[in-house]
């Protein structure tokens, strides 16, 4: 019985191609259709800095290590490491049967190349400072060191060393970043910046690019020669961009993809009640805020800053726009972050909203600014959530005098127009962390990293304390140092925190796999989708 019922399936399923001609079928291909937050700037991953690039570059290469679909350090191209007994040296073992997508075997040199390219000064990366933890790299990247004086050695094919400047207890977890991903030495150096183009881009990770037409969709097709390849169960994923949530949402009930990488907040009431727990939402290390052009003379005065931030109620926000998608927030660093008791807040966090409204009027009118003569613009990227955040802001700042006009970018140029210096009054920005750990908020700020400071703010005694939480050992000492950053940061707001992130994603029922975490980190090889 059982050998007729395979012939009659085959005999039913087959093509005929020609008279007697007969082909046994393929099976069908798995083909994800997941929604991304926007389009790429690039795919150059020493170039990229967005979660929406993040998501790409995840799919593509395979660092050292990586996070697992709980966000959890796990061996990567590295199947082991030693760390000596001061916590300066990491010695890593690749694992011999690491691919190219093209059949080459990815060595330690490779990595070696990616990291000393990242710290070129002509590569421009605004994540250099990510791998500043290895010994000479800052010196590389400000071109005061050659590269091969980088810390980073390949012993053999099979063994990289690597050394540190300072122990740095999140280091193995900085490695999971794209900065931390090794490149194809041969491609790069044939191919120049086209080197990411389809065709000629060779990646190590479960995926290879196979398509990208911009404002449509990334395809990448599954990796064979990709290390775990036979544990990858979907073969083809679609990255499709969704600035407008809604839109996404609207694919996503009508069955075309198969998860949205965020929420239309303004519809969550709606999703709940008809998709369910196909409505993913949960805690996420970041921070929403607003960077302020301190260089502009109308915006020079901390006191000015300060009233503008009083004025927030983060509260209504949180729950009347983001619908409880955000929570208030009061510091630049989110709370529960790892190596980091006892954060600092704004001082007016518990103060009632009318009594902030008197003390902003007061700050205003110490800074010599007269009723209703400051006005500014409010910029944003395309978002609904966006725009009814800064909205809810311009309404908020006319009960101190203050006139704000909105102003809309699509999302695809926004973020290399506040990395170049673009000209803006108060923007819209988020951060979310590369790992658990304040240093990760805190860097944006430092007066040198231009990539990330947004408001072009500068200030010593904070550039100082950076410095000197790089090389404190102590863990409960350099917190303290960290601590007496983000106070000066806080009173000084050159950008004002105002929510802490929340994430929020649907995910189809037939999607397995995706587990909610901190990180909100969910690579595509440790998910299946069922028909």
């Amino acid at each position: 019985m059982l050998k007729n019922v395979l012939k009659a399936t085959v005999c039913a399923s087959a093509l005929v191609v020609s008279a007697g001609a007969f082909v046994a079928p393929a099976f069908a291909e798995v083909v994800y259709n997941r929604g991304n937050d926007t389009d790429p700037t690039t795919l150059d991953h020493h170039k990229t800095s967005t979660v929406a690039e993040g998501n790409l570059m995840r799919d593509l290469y395979e660092g050292l290590v990586v996070q697992n679909a709980k966000a959890e350090v796990v061996p990567g191209v590295a199947e082991s490491w030693e760390v000596s007994d001061d916590g300066l040296k990491y010695t890593f073992k690749l694992r011999q049967n690491a691919k190219w997508s093209n059949g080459d075997p990815v060595k330690a040199s490779d990595f070696v190349f990616a990291y000393q390219r990242i710290q070129d000064p002509a590569v421009a990366a605004p994540y250099a400072n990510m791998l500043y933890p290895i010994v000479n790299a800052e010196a590389i990247n400000k071109g005061e060191k050659q590269a091969a004086d980088l810390g980073a050695k390949a012993v053999d094919d099979h063994t990289l060393e690597i050394t540190l400047s300072a122990p740095t207890p999140y280091f193995l977890e900085l490695l999971t970043h794209q900065t931390g991903y090794p490149l194809h030495e041969a491609s790069v150096k044939q191919f120049g910046d086209d080197f990411t183009k389809p065709g000629n881009m060779v990646t190590n990770g479960a995926y290879m690019l196979a398509s990208f037409t911009p404002n449509d969709k990334i395809s990448m097709k599954k990796n064979p020669n990709f290390h775990d390849a036979a544990n990858v169960q979907i073969d083809v994923v679609n990255f499709i961009p969704f600035e407008d949530r809604a839109n996404c949402l609207r694919r996503f009930e009508a069955g075309e993809v198969q998860s949205c990488s965020d929420l239309a907040y303004e519809q969550l009431d709606y999703m709940k009640e008809k998709l369910g727990d196909q409505v993913h939402t949960a805690p996420y290390l970041g921070t929403y805020y607003l960077p302020v052009k301190v260089k502009k003379e109308k915006l020079a005065d901390p006191r000015v800053r300060e009233a503008i931030s009083m004025v927030i109620d983060r509260e209504f926000i949180a729950k009347e726009i983001w619908r409880g998608g955000m929570v208030p927030g009061y510091s630049f660093v989110p709370p529960g972050i790892g190596n980091y008791p006892n954060p600092v807040f704004l001082p007016y966090k518990d103060m009632d909203m009318l009594d902030r409204e008197d003390a902003a009027k007061k700050l205003l009118e110490e800074a010599g600014v007269a009723p209703g003569s400051l006005s500014v613009e409010l910029r944003y990227n395309t978002s609904v959530n966006h725009k009814n955040t800064l909205t809810a802001v311009a309404d908020m700042l006319k009960n101190i005098g203050i006139t704000a006009t909105l102003f809309e970018m699509e999302g695809t140029g926004y973020f290399d127009y506040l990395k170049q210096d673009g000209d803006f009054d108060i923007a819209r920005a988020g951060w979310i962390g590369d790992y658990s750990d304040p240093q990760n908020f805190l860097f944006l700020f430092e007066s040198q990293n231009l990539g990330f400071n947004y408001p072009r703010w500068s200030n010593a005694e904070y550039d100082a304390l950076m410095k000197k939480a790089e090389t404190t050992v102590d863990l409960d000492e350099r917190a303290g140092v960290l601590r007496q950053a983000e106070e000066i940061f806080l009173k000084e707001l050159p950008a004002i925190p105002i929510l802490y992130y929340g994430s929020g994603a649907l995910v189809s029922s037939k999607l397995s796999g995706w587990e909610d975490n901190v990180m909100n980190v969910h690579p595509t090889r440790f998910l299946s989708l069922a028909n």
